[in-house]
């Protein structure tokens, strides 16, 4: 393989995804590999938006919002609308993780609560268990 072109089964390999998740790409147009005759061949281009795609992934970002900070890419105005609205994006996920890191901390302290009042009532249980006198027949 040429270094400008890559397989799906170097893609694969380099960037730790199954062929399956790169057809999935390609179906969901974010990534555009060239054909040549039954091989996919993926180029320079195709790597790049493939690490944008798993950033992506990676923060939470929907593949609709993956797909429209892709299609800004516009060398020519320097990717000004590209990183304006990558950035947009990347705050709003930000705060969204931030509120649910709030709400998952609200949760964790309700269970450990519960699970302490859950253990105080089975140690008076047992108690009481232990108390009552057994019935032999």
């Amino acid at each position: 393989m040429s270094e400008d072109l890559m397989s799906i089964r170097e893609m694969s390999r380099s960037f730790g995804v199954t062929p399956r998740a790169l057809r999935f790409y390609r179906s969901s147009d974010l990534l555009s590999p060239l054909r040549r005759g039954q091989s996919r061949l993926y180029s320079k281009s195709d790597r790049a938006r493939l690490k944008l795609i798993l950033r992506g992934k990676r923060f939470g970002f929907s593949l609709e919002q993956i797909r429209e900070i892709l299609e800004l890419y516009n060398p020519a105005e320097k990717n000004l609308s590209q990183t304006e609205a990558a950035l947009t994006t990347a705050r709003e996920r930000l705060a969204d993780m931030k509120q649910q890191y709030l709400e998952l901390g609200f949760a964790i302290t309700d269970l450990e609560e519960q699970i302490e009042e859950g253990e105080a009532a089975l140690l008076k249980l047992r108690a009481l268990a232990e108390a009552a006198p057994s019935e032999e027949k």
